[in-house]
């Protein structure tokens, strides 16, 4: 896997929970239209500038990453993915405007790419654009051709809840699980909604389905010792801690556990 494809898999990521979420790359879409197709040297010269560019992005060197991603987007305009990258990078570097405009320019170049689609979504909804995220949130997971669409219906589920409209986030939820029923990321944010709105049963089914099918964390454990707290089971509470402090006993919520922290 090339640098490249990893970045194009890092602009799937929701970054609002930081739980999972790792979203596999399928293809930019591009249209006909816009500036010319690039020379076979430019190709190949706007192809290294921009494997060089993720590669920066990824090892947190931003400055250098923008210079490389322009270097880019100069010999080839029309890769979308640069420009997303570059918006990334901008806003990394606390640049908004840059940023913005350059996602706006990749949704010129590549007005039905999902991938393009998603990742401005979730920018603008960090920038709490709800109703402007939700548009192109809708369009990602209506495109024929995203097989991952579970992933971009669970991000706009978070965006939701962000505004909050929590019915329209377990309606995004849902839908996530009914493509993919096992899907982490949707399991443990339905898990959260109904907890937080004291749900406390329908929040272990939840859970108890993430934990089937996804990596077992310090977070996750004693989210799970909360709930059965909630549920007044005092056997399930220690048992989860149990295993918080066997298999985590340097993380914070051991140490919550141990009441220390």
């Amino acid at each position: 896997m090339t640098i490249g494809t990893t970045i194009s898999m890092a602009i799937r990521k929701l970054v609002f929970s930081g739980v999972m979420g790792v979203f596999l790359m399928t293809g930019c879409i591009t249209t006909t239209t816009g500036p010319p197709k690039p020379k076979p040297d430019n190709a190949a010269a706007a192809e290294l500038n921009y494997q060089l560019g993720a590669r920066y992005y990824k090892n947190g060197q931003y400055g250098l990453a923008r210079d490389r991603l322009l270097l880019s987007i100069e010999k080839d305009p029309r890769r979308a993915v640069a420009h997303s990258t570059l918006a990334l990078t901008y806003e990394a570097l606390g640049n908004v405007r840059l940023a913005t405009d350059s996602y706006e320019t990749a949704i010129r170049v590549a007005p039905r790419d999902f991938d393009v689609q998603n990742a401005y979504a979730v920018f603008l909804c960090r920038n709490k654009d709800y109703d402007a995220a939700k548009k192109l949130f809708d369009k990602a997971i209506k495109h024929p051709k995203n097989d991952y669409a579970e992933i971009t219906l669970t991000n706009a589920g978070v965006c939701m809840g962000q505004v909050p409209d929590m019915v329209a986030a377990e309606r995004y939820f849902r839908a996530a699980l009914d493509r993919k029923p096992n899907h982490g990321e949707a399991l443990l944010q339905m898990c959260l909604l109904k907890f937080q709105q004291e749900d406390y049963l329908n929040a272990r089914g939840f859970l108890q389905r993430f934990m089937n099918s996804s990596r077992t964390t310090a977070g996750v454990l004693y989210l799970a010792a909360q709930i059965e707290d909630m549920l007044g089971n005092d056997r399930g509470r220690t048992e989860y801690e149990d295993q918080l402090l066997r298999e985590f006993p340097t993380s914070p919520e051991a140490r919550r556990v141990l009441g220390s922290e």
